[in-house]
Protein backbone atom coordinates (compact mmCIF):
# COMPACT_ATOMS: atom_id res chain seq x y z
CA UNK A 1 0.00 0.00 0.00
CA UNK A 2 1.03 3.40 -0.74
CA UNK A 3 1.98 6.11 1.41
CA UNK A 4 -1.20 8.41 1.26
CA UNK A 5 -0.53 11.17 2.91
CA UNK A 6 3.58 11.65 0.62
CA UNK A 7 5.02 12.23 3.83
CA UNK A 8 8.22 10.43 2.94
CA UNK A 9 9.14 9.89 6.61
CA UNK A 10 6.25 7.41 6.48
CA UNK A 11 7.98 5.23 3.41
CA UNK A 12 9.10 2.77 5.45
CA UNK A 13 6.12 1.41 7.36
CA UNK A 14 4.12 0.86 3.96
CA UNK A 15 7.27 -0.87 2.57
CA UNK A 16 7.02 -3.19 5.42
CA UNK A 17 5.64 -6.25 4.59
CA UNK A 18 6.78 -9.13 6.68
CA UNK A 19 4.27 -9.43 9.14
CA UNK A 20 1.01 -8.98 7.00
CA UNK A 21 2.83 -12.04 4.63
CA UNK A 22 3.09 -13.90 7.79
CA UNK A 23 -0.39 -13.34 9.28
CA UNK A 24 -2.11 -14.14 6.24
CA UNK A 25 0.39 -17.40 6.44
CA UNK A 26 -0.96 -17.87 9.56
CA UNK A 27 2.61 -18.37 10.84
CA UNK A 28 2.22 -15.11 12.59
CA UNK A 29 3.12 -15.79 16.74
CA UNK A 30 3.47 -12.29 17.80
CA UNK A 31 1.25 -10.24 19.91
CA UNK A 32 -1.49 -13.23 20.39
CA UNK A 33 -3.86 -11.71 23.64
CA UNK A 34 -4.32 -13.64 26.65
CA UNK A 35 -7.88 -13.50 27.81
CA UNK A 36 -6.87 -15.10 31.28
CA UNK A 37 -4.47 -16.76 33.23
CA UNK A 38 -4.21 -19.07 35.92
CA UNK A 39 -0.98 -20.95 36.57
CA UNK A 40 -0.04 -22.99 33.99
CA UNK A 41 -3.03 -22.62 31.85
CA UNK A 42 -3.70 -19.19 29.86
CA UNK A 43 -6.71 -18.67 27.36
CA UNK A 44 -6.36 -17.28 24.11
CA UNK A 45 -9.41 -16.70 21.67
CA UNK A 46 -11.59 -18.95 24.18
CA UNK A 47 -8.94 -21.81 24.05
CA UNK A 48 -7.11 -23.52 26.80
CA UNK A 49 -3.30 -23.50 26.71
CA UNK A 50 -0.56 -25.29 28.64
CA UNK A 51 2.02 -22.19 29.43
CA UNK A 52 5.58 -23.46 28.37
CA UNK A 53 6.75 -19.79 27.39
CA UNK A 54 6.17 -17.71 30.31
CA UNK A 55 9.46 -15.93 32.72
CA UNK A 56 6.76 -16.21 35.59
CA UNK A 57 9.31 -19.34 36.77
CA UNK A 58 8.61 -19.32 40.60
CA UNK A 59 4.69 -19.24 39.54
CA UNK A 60 4.08 -15.92 41.55
CA UNK A 61 2.46 -13.68 39.16
CA UNK A 62 -1.12 -15.05 40.23
CA UNK A 63 -0.64 -15.49 43.79
CA UNK A 64 -2.80 -14.46 45.89
CA UNK A 65 -0.21 -13.07 48.30
CA UNK A 66 1.12 -10.90 45.68
CA UNK A 67 -2.29 -9.78 44.73
CA UNK A 68 -3.11 -9.21 48.39
CA UNK A 69 -0.09 -7.05 48.84
CA UNK A 70 -0.82 -5.05 45.90
CA UNK A 71 -4.46 -4.66 46.84
CA UNK A 72 -3.31 -3.03 49.94
CA UNK A 73 -0.60 -0.43 48.30
CA UNK A 74 -3.51 0.71 46.00
CA UNK A 75 -5.28 1.73 49.44
CA UNK A 76 -3.00 3.47 50.81
CA UNK A 77 -0.55 4.98 47.57
CA UNK A 78 -2.98 5.18 45.08
CA UNK A 79 -2.29 3.56 41.12
CA UNK A 80 0.84 5.84 40.25
CA UNK A 81 3.72 7.94 41.93
CA UNK A 82 2.46 10.75 39.72
CA UNK A 83 6.67 11.93 39.32
CA UNK A 84 10.26 10.51 39.20
CA UNK A 85 12.19 9.03 42.09
CA UNK A 86 14.22 12.79 41.95
CA UNK A 87 11.22 14.49 42.64
CA UNK A 88 7.69 13.37 44.54
CA UNK A 89 8.01 9.58 43.55
CA UNK A 90 10.27 8.39 45.97
CA UNK A 91 7.78 6.27 48.72
CA UNK A 92 8.62 4.99 51.95
CA UNK A 93 8.83 1.29 50.64
CA UNK A 94 10.85 2.11 47.68
CA UNK A 95 13.69 2.41 50.04
CA UNK A 96 12.07 -0.10 52.29
CA UNK A 97 12.44 -2.80 49.75
CA UNK A 98 15.76 -0.96 47.92
CA UNK A 99 17.40 -2.13 51.82
CA UNK A 100 15.94 -5.71 51.39
CA UNK A 101 17.11 -6.42 48.42
CA UNK A 102 20.95 -5.01 48.81
CA UNK A 103 21.09 -7.44 52.16
CA UNK A 104 19.30 -10.18 49.92
CA UNK A 105 22.42 -9.88 47.01
CA UNK A 106 25.03 -9.24 49.69
CA UNK A 107 25.64 -5.83 48.61
CA UNK A 108 25.63 -2.37 50.75
CA UNK A 109 22.85 -0.60 48.55
CA UNK A 110 20.51 -0.92 45.55
CA UNK A 111 18.16 1.65 43.71
CA UNK A 112 14.93 0.30 42.43
CA UNK A 113 13.53 1.30 38.79
CA UNK A 114 10.46 1.52 36.92
CA UNK A 115 11.30 -1.50 34.26
CA UNK A 116 14.43 -4.24 34.30
CA UNK A 117 14.94 -2.50 30.92
CA UNK A 118 15.16 0.45 32.33
CA UNK A 119 17.57 -0.68 35.13
CA UNK A 120 20.34 -1.58 32.47
CA UNK A 121 20.10 1.45 30.11
CA UNK A 122 20.62 3.69 32.92
CA UNK A 123 22.73 2.00 35.20
CA UNK A 124 25.29 1.78 32.16
CA UNK A 125 24.22 5.23 31.24
CA UNK A 126 25.33 6.51 34.18
CA UNK A 127 28.63 4.44 34.93
CA UNK A 128 30.25 4.78 31.19
CA UNK A 129 32.14 7.68 30.22
CA UNK A 130 34.46 9.12 27.12
CA UNK A 131 37.68 6.82 26.54
CA UNK A 132 36.35 4.14 29.23
CA UNK A 133 35.78 0.71 28.17
CA UNK A 134 33.03 -2.21 28.40
CA UNK A 135 33.13 -5.44 27.34
CA UNK A 136 30.08 -7.83 26.04
CA UNK A 137 29.50 -11.33 25.91
CA UNK A 138 27.97 -11.62 22.42
CA UNK A 139 24.77 -13.13 23.70
CA UNK A 140 23.37 -10.30 26.22
CA UNK A 141 20.53 -8.79 26.45
CA UNK A 142 19.16 -6.44 24.12
CA UNK A 143 18.75 -4.00 27.27
CA UNK A 144 22.73 -3.96 27.84
CA UNK A 145 23.39 -2.87 24.66
CA UNK A 146 20.99 -0.06 24.15
CA UNK A 147 22.60 1.09 27.28
CA UNK A 148 25.89 0.97 25.81
CA UNK A 149 24.20 2.69 22.78
CA UNK A 150 22.41 5.45 24.34
CA UNK A 151 26.26 6.26 26.70
CA UNK A 152 27.85 6.61 23.45
CA UNK A 153 24.71 8.42 21.60
CA UNK A 154 25.22 10.75 24.41
CA UNK A 155 28.80 11.05 25.58
CA UNK A 156 30.91 9.77 22.63
CA UNK A 157 34.04 7.80 22.23
CA UNK A 158 32.88 4.86 24.47
CA UNK A 159 34.97 1.61 23.81
CA UNK A 160 32.63 -1.14 23.03
CA UNK A 161 34.38 -4.36 22.66
CA UNK A 162 32.63 -8.17 22.33
CA UNK A 163 33.94 -11.04 22.80
CA UNK A 164 32.77 -14.81 21.94
CA UNK A 165 29.86 -16.58 24.22
CA UNK A 166 31.47 -17.81 27.04
CA UNK A 167 34.50 -17.89 26.07
CA UNK A 168 36.99 -16.93 28.42
CA UNK A 169 40.14 -17.03 26.08
CA UNK A 170 38.35 -14.54 24.21
CA UNK A 171 37.72 -12.39 26.61
CA UNK A 172 41.22 -12.40 27.76
CA UNK A 173 42.65 -11.44 24.47
CA UNK A 174 40.15 -8.09 24.27
CA UNK A 175 41.40 -7.49 27.84
CA UNK A 176 45.25 -8.02 26.48
CA UNK A 177 44.20 -5.24 24.11
CA UNK A 178 43.30 -2.27 26.77
CA UNK A 179 46.11 -0.92 29.02
CA UNK A 180 46.01 -1.90 32.16
CA UNK A 181 45.28 1.30 34.30
CA UNK A 182 42.26 2.30 31.44
CA UNK A 183 38.67 2.28 33.28
CA UNK A 184 37.23 -1.22 32.03
CA UNK A 185 34.19 -2.66 32.98
CA UNK A 186 32.90 -6.53 31.62
CA UNK A 187 28.87 -6.72 31.18
CA UNK A 188 27.03 -10.27 31.32
CA UNK A 189 24.09 -11.81 32.02
CA UNK A 190 24.17 -14.70 34.65
CA UNK A 191 21.98 -16.82 33.05
CA UNK A 192 21.41 -16.15 28.88
CA UNK A 193 17.98 -15.47 28.63
CA UNK A 194 17.74 -17.49 25.11
CA UNK A 195 19.97 -20.25 25.42
CA UNK A 196 19.70 -21.12 29.38
CA UNK A 197 23.37 -21.47 30.23
CA UNK A 198 25.27 -20.12 32.54
CA UNK A 199 28.29 -17.21 32.57
CA UNK A 200 31.40 -18.81 33.60
CA UNK A 201 31.59 -16.24 36.69
CA UNK A 202 34.57 -17.38 38.62
CA UNK A 203 37.01 -17.55 35.70
CA UNK A 204 35.26 -14.25 34.10
CA UNK A 205 36.25 -12.97 37.87
CA UNK A 206 40.11 -13.85 37.95
CA UNK A 207 40.26 -12.19 34.84
CA UNK A 208 38.74 -8.88 35.78
CA UNK A 209 41.09 -8.84 38.62
CA UNK A 210 43.97 -9.30 37.14
CA UNK A 211 43.23 -6.50 34.16
CA UNK A 212 41.58 -4.34 36.88
CA UNK A 213 37.98 -4.44 35.44
CA UNK A 214 34.64 -4.24 36.84
CA UNK A 215 32.21 -6.75 36.29
CA UNK A 216 28.44 -5.60 35.73
CA UNK A 217 25.86 -8.64 36.53
CA UNK A 218 22.58 -9.28 34.62
CA UNK A 219 20.35 -11.49 36.73
CA UNK A 220 16.99 -10.69 35.04
CA UNK A 221 16.59 -15.12 34.39
CA UNK A 222 19.24 -15.95 37.31
CA UNK A 223 17.37 -14.78 40.82
CA UNK A 224 14.74 -17.16 41.74
CA UNK A 225 15.96 -19.37 39.50
CA UNK A 226 19.97 -20.82 39.99
CA UNK A 227 21.26 -21.31 43.60
CA UNK A 228 20.03 -23.33 46.26
CA UNK A 229 17.82 -19.91 47.54
CA UNK A 230 17.85 -18.24 44.45
CA UNK A 231 19.89 -15.81 45.30
CA UNK A 232 21.39 -16.38 41.51
CA UNK A 233 24.31 -17.07 39.79
CA UNK A 234 26.90 -15.83 42.73
CA UNK A 235 25.40 -18.44 45.10
CA UNK A 236 25.31 -20.74 42.31
CA UNK A 237 28.99 -20.43 42.17
CA UNK A 238 29.54 -21.02 45.99
CA UNK A 239 27.89 -18.13 47.24
CA UNK A 240 30.30 -15.27 46.65
CA UNK A 241 29.02 -12.15 46.43
CA UNK A 242 32.17 -10.49 45.79
CA UNK A 243 32.36 -11.97 42.11
CA UNK A 244 30.84 -9.00 40.72
CA UNK A 245 30.30 -5.45 41.41
CA UNK A 246 27.59 -4.77 40.08
CA UNK A 247 24.22 -7.11 39.98
CA UNK A 248 20.90 -5.93 38.53
CA UNK A 249 17.63 -8.45 38.25
CA UNK A 250 14.26 -7.69 37.10
CA UNK A 251 11.08 -7.88 38.79
CA UNK A 252 9.51 -9.25 35.60
CA UNK A 253 10.24 -12.69 36.22
CA UNK A 254 10.72 -14.81 39.33
CA UNK A 255 9.32 -11.75 41.10
CA UNK A 256 6.20 -11.53 39.02
CA UNK A 257 5.57 -8.36 39.07
CA UNK A 258 7.36 -5.75 37.17
CA UNK A 259 10.34 -3.28 37.85
CA UNK A 260 13.96 -3.86 38.14
CA UNK A 261 16.79 -2.83 40.61
CA UNK A 262 20.68 -2.68 40.69
CA UNK A 263 22.67 -2.99 43.56
CA UNK A 264 26.68 -2.67 44.91
CA UNK A 265 28.66 -0.57 46.66
CA UNK A 266 26.38 2.19 48.31
CA UNK A 267 29.20 4.90 46.82
CA UNK A 268 28.62 3.64 43.13
CA UNK A 269 24.43 2.98 43.96
CA UNK A 270 24.19 6.85 45.11
CA UNK A 271 25.93 7.76 41.86
CA UNK A 272 23.66 5.91 39.53
CA UNK A 273 20.98 7.73 41.68
CA UNK A 274 22.20 11.13 40.41
CA UNK A 275 23.26 10.68 36.61
CA UNK A 276 20.52 7.64 35.46
CA UNK A 277 18.40 9.22 33.06
CA UNK A 278 15.98 6.76 32.49
CA UNK A 279 15.43 7.10 36.26
CA UNK A 280 15.30 10.93 36.67
CA UNK A 281 13.18 11.73 33.98
CA UNK A 282 10.72 8.47 34.15
CA UNK A 283 7.49 8.33 36.97
CA UNK A 284 8.98 5.81 39.54
CA UNK A 285 7.62 1.80 40.16
CA UNK A 286 3.86 2.43 40.91
CA UNK A 287 3.03 1.43 44.49
CA UNK A 288 1.17 -2.05 43.70
CA UNK A 289 3.79 -3.24 41.73
CA UNK A 290 6.51 -2.55 44.34
CA UNK A 291 4.76 -3.56 46.93
CA UNK A 292 3.71 -7.25 44.85
CA UNK A 293 7.71 -7.45 44.24
CA UNK A 294 8.30 -7.22 47.97
CA UNK A 295 5.84 -9.80 49.09
CA UNK A 296 7.80 -11.67 46.04
CA UNK A 297 10.96 -11.20 47.98
CA UNK A 298 9.22 -12.65 51.79
CA UNK A 299 7.92 -15.71 49.50
CA UNK A 300 12.13 -16.70 47.78
CA UNK A 301 13.37 -16.38 51.58
CA UNK A 302 10.30 -18.28 53.50
CA UNK A 303 9.58 -20.79 50.48
CA UNK A 304 13.23 -22.40 49.07
CA UNK A 305 11.49 -25.48 48.02
CA UNK A 306 9.88 -23.34 45.44
CA UNK A 307 13.43 -23.05 43.66
CA UNK A 308 14.21 -26.50 44.15
CA UNK A 309 11.37 -27.84 42.73
CA UNK A 310 11.89 -24.80 39.46
CA UNK A 311 15.37 -27.12 39.57
CA UNK A 312 14.27 -30.39 39.45
CA UNK A 313 11.55 -29.05 36.54
CA UNK A 314 14.51 -27.66 34.25
CA UNK A 315 16.58 -30.52 34.97
CA UNK A 316 13.04 -33.03 33.97
CA UNK A 317 12.27 -30.85 30.50
CA UNK A 318 15.81 -30.90 29.64
CA UNK A 319 16.15 -34.72 29.45
CA UNK A 320 13.02 -35.33 28.36
CA UNK A 321 13.81 -33.06 24.97
CA UNK A 322 17.74 -34.11 25.07
CA UNK A 323 16.06 -37.66 24.56
CA UNK A 324 13.62 -37.50 21.92
CA UNK A 325 16.12 -35.87 19.33
CA UNK A 326 16.55 -31.86 20.19
CA UNK A 327 19.63 -30.22 20.19
CA UNK A 328 19.02 -28.27 23.97
CA UNK A 329 22.35 -26.50 23.42
CA UNK A 330 24.21 -25.97 26.76
CA UNK A 331 20.91 -24.74 29.41
CA UNK A 332 21.30 -25.62 32.92
CA UNK A 333 18.17 -23.68 33.63
CA UNK A 334 14.21 -23.94 33.07
CA UNK A 335 15.44 -21.82 29.53
CA UNK A 336 15.66 -25.11 27.48
CA UNK A 337 16.03 -24.10 23.81
CA UNK A 338 15.33 -26.50 21.22
CA UNK A 339 17.77 -25.14 18.32
CA UNK A 340 16.36 -25.59 14.88
CA UNK A 341 18.46 -23.11 12.70
CA UNK A 342 15.33 -22.57 9.97
CA UNK A 343 13.45 -19.60 10.50
CA UNK A 344 10.68 -21.22 8.64
CA UNK A 345 10.54 -24.87 10.41
CA UNK A 346 10.77 -23.03 13.88
CA UNK A 347 7.01 -21.04 12.77
CA UNK A 348 5.90 -24.40 11.45
CA UNK A 349 6.70 -25.96 15.19
CA UNK A 350 5.31 -22.98 16.60
CA UNK A 351 1.70 -23.06 14.78
CA UNK A 352 1.57 -26.97 15.28
CA UNK A 353 2.37 -26.37 18.79
CA UNK A 354 0.06 -23.89 19.44
CA UNK A 355 -2.79 -25.46 17.48
CA UNK A 356 -2.24 -28.52 20.04
CA UNK A 357 -2.34 -26.13 23.01
CA UNK A 358 1.39 -25.21 24.25
CA UNK A 359 2.74 -22.10 24.29
CA UNK A 360 5.79 -21.60 23.45
CA UNK A 361 8.19 -18.92 21.38
CA UNK A 362 9.48 -19.06 18.22
CA UNK A 363 13.00 -16.93 18.40
CA UNK A 364 14.83 -15.87 15.44
CA UNK A 365 17.92 -13.27 13.98
CA UNK A 366 18.53 -10.84 15.53
CA UNK A 367 17.36 -12.16 18.81
CA UNK A 368 19.66 -15.34 17.94
CA UNK A 369 22.31 -15.76 15.92
CA UNK A 370 21.22 -16.36 12.21
CA UNK A 371 21.36 -20.45 11.43
CA UNK A 372 20.52 -20.32 15.27
CA UNK A 373 16.30 -19.95 15.10
CA UNK A 374 15.02 -21.91 18.44
CA UNK A 375 12.00 -22.46 20.05
CA UNK A 376 12.80 -21.17 23.71
CA UNK A 377 10.57 -23.09 26.46
CA UNK A 378 10.54 -22.41 29.89
CA UNK A 379 9.19 -24.30 33.03
CA UNK A 380 7.84 -23.05 36.23
CA UNK A 381 7.84 -24.09 39.92
CA UNK A 382 4.27 -25.00 39.42
CA UNK A 383 4.24 -27.33 36.40
CA UNK A 384 3.54 -31.21 37.43
CA UNK A 385 5.66 -33.91 36.09
CA UNK A 386 2.82 -34.97 33.70
CA UNK A 387 2.43 -31.28 32.16
CA UNK A 388 6.11 -31.48 31.22
CA UNK A 389 5.72 -34.54 29.85
CA UNK A 390 3.00 -33.69 27.81
CA UNK A 391 4.52 -30.83 26.91
CA UNK A 392 7.38 -32.60 25.76
CA UNK A 393 5.13 -35.55 23.88
CA UNK A 394 3.27 -33.00 21.84
CA UNK A 395 6.44 -30.96 20.75
CA UNK A 396 8.17 -33.73 20.48
CA UNK A 397 5.50 -35.21 17.69
CA UNK A 398 5.05 -32.14 15.89
CA UNK A 399 8.82 -32.24 15.16
CA UNK A 400 9.38 -35.37 13.86
CA UNK A 401 5.90 -35.07 11.45
CA UNK A 402 8.19 -31.41 9.95
CA UNK A 403 11.30 -33.59 9.78
CA UNK A 404 13.04 -31.12 12.60
CA UNK A 405 13.95 -34.51 14.36
CA UNK A 406 14.62 -38.24 14.11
Amino acid sequence: MKNPKNTPIFDKCYAFNEAEEARANGLYPFFKPISRSEGTKVYIDGREMLMFGSNNYLGLANDPRLIEAAEIALERYGTSCSGSRFMNGTLDIHEEFEAQLAQFVGKEAALCFTTGYQTNLGSLFAILGRQEHVLVDKYDHASIMDGIFLAEGSKRDIKLHRFKHNSVNDLERELSRIGLDEPKIIVLDGVFSMEGDIALLPEIKELADAYKAAIYLDEAHAIGVIGSTGRGTCEHFGNRSELCDLLMCTFSKSFGSIGGFVAGHAKVIDYIKHFARPLIFSASMPPANLAAAMRALQIIQEEPQRVATLQHNAKRMAKGFAAVGFNIGATETPIVPLVIGDNEKTFLLWKDCFEKGVYVNPVISPAVPPQRALLRTSCMAIHSDDEIDMAIEIIGTSARKLGIID
